[in-house]
């Protein structure tokens, strides 16, 4: 559902009928259009609409955590609605947290990486100038094929040299696996793999394809000589058709794999242990994807997964409070998040995570990248 027809609904929904039942009572009234006015303008002086529900919108990785805690919410607390999740990808999503404040605009970013500081500095821009966020939770970005795939062990140098644009400045020849590196088979390289505007499109590049290309002394010296032939030699994926774009719908990817036991995917480990049935983890540096292997960061594709909590929406918005609470009792060892397949962070870190989910306390722009 779109942010615009959102908009719409909270517009001409419960909210105004309830002002309406209250008409018979004047001074009522006035006190309530007065307090909701306040609470409005709190939110970027939108007056003329409002909405039932908490939004969030951003990666895909994150979204089914996100919708079990927001089910988890509308059980246990009556009287607040299930807040409404989109999957926009990482990207995507921070530009639309970020537009500005006011109940068009959503009131959490997931995401499966951390906020850039290009993104921190368009929010405040925008007038978004408290901004908390909170680790929930790792993840990682598993390489994938059908259960009666070929068992490749890649690095991250085989997955660079099959994925880059132009690997180590040079233009794009390899067709099969075996072109990359003689010890893998012939098979055609096919990966089915997140878009440009998703978090985990994001990953991939820092932790697996900029690890693969810094295998070159040259490449890694030109990180710091040049950062935009650095950035185009080492982060760039190809566009010839060996890299499928597939959008935000990772259980696509899926089916893809299951039609062709000889293509890869790449998506968020909690996929991959969801259709354990159907498909099985790569190794990636000898270290096949697992819960273990990502919780201790042996596996090379581990990552941090985040929420991004808009603070001049917490008093205007109904529930968001309470969901943010429904967050941090979710993500502990025995908790909703760990039973749905995320992978606990650190106690280190669920402590700090459960500071900023308590105390609301801001995110500051110069920590980041």
């Amino acid at each position: 559902m779109k942010l615009s027809h959102v908009a719409h609904m909270g517009a001409s929904g419960s909210f105004r009928e309830r002002l309406s039942a209250m008409s018979s009572k004047p001074i009522l009234l006035a006190s309530v259009a007065l307090l909701a006015s306040a609470a409005l303008t709190a939110c970027g002086g939108q007056q003329t609409a409002s909405r039932d529900n908490v939004r969030a919108v951003g990666s895909s990785t994150v979204l089914p955590f996100a919708k079990a805690v927001a089910e988890e919410l509308a059980k246990s607390t009556p009287g607040i609605p299930a807040p409404i999740v989109e999957s926009t990808g990482t990207g995507a999503g921070m530009k639309l947290f970020c537009a500005g404040v006011g109940v068009q605009h959503p009131d959490i970013e997931n995401a499966s990486r951390r906020m850039k500081k290009s993104e921190f500095d368009d929010c405040v821009k925008n007038g978004v100038k408290d901004i908390v966020e909170i680790q929930v939770g790792l993840d990682g970005i598993a390489f994938a094929e059908a259960t009666g795939g070929s068992n490749m062990d890649l690095t991250p140098a085989d997955v660079y040299k099959a994925l880059a644009k132009n690997p180590f400045g040079k233009p794009q020849t390899a067709k099969t696996w075996k072109d990359v590196n003689p010890a893998l088979p012939a098979d055609p390289i096919l990966v089915y793999g997140p878009p440009s505007t998703s978090g985990t499109r994001d990953a991939l590049k820092e932790l697996i394809l900029a690890k693969g290309c810094e295998s070159d002394p040259a490449m890694k010296a030109l990180k710091d000589s040049d950062k935009e032939k650095y950035e185009a030699a080492c982060t760039e994926v190809r566009e010839d058709g060996a890299y499928v774009d597939s959008g935000e719908n990772d259980n696509l990817i899926v089916q893809k794999l299951e039609a062709n036991p000889k293509a890869i995917g790449v998506f968020g480990y909690s996929y991959l242990e969801s259709n354990a049935d159907k498909i099985k983890g790569l190794k990636v540096d000898g270290v096949v994807p697992t819960y273990a292997s990502i919780s201790d960061f042996s596996y090379p594709g581990a990552r941090p997964l985040y929420i991004y909590v808009k603070k001049a929406h917490l008093d205007a918005i109904k529930g968001l409070k309470e969901y943010v609470g429904a967050w941090a009792k979710s993500w502990g060892k025995d908790g909703l998040l760990a039973k749905a397949g995320m992978v606990v962070a650190p106690d280190a870190v669920q402590a700090a995570s459960l500071t900023a989910a308590t105390d609301f306390t801001t995110l500051d722009g110069a920590s980041l990248k």
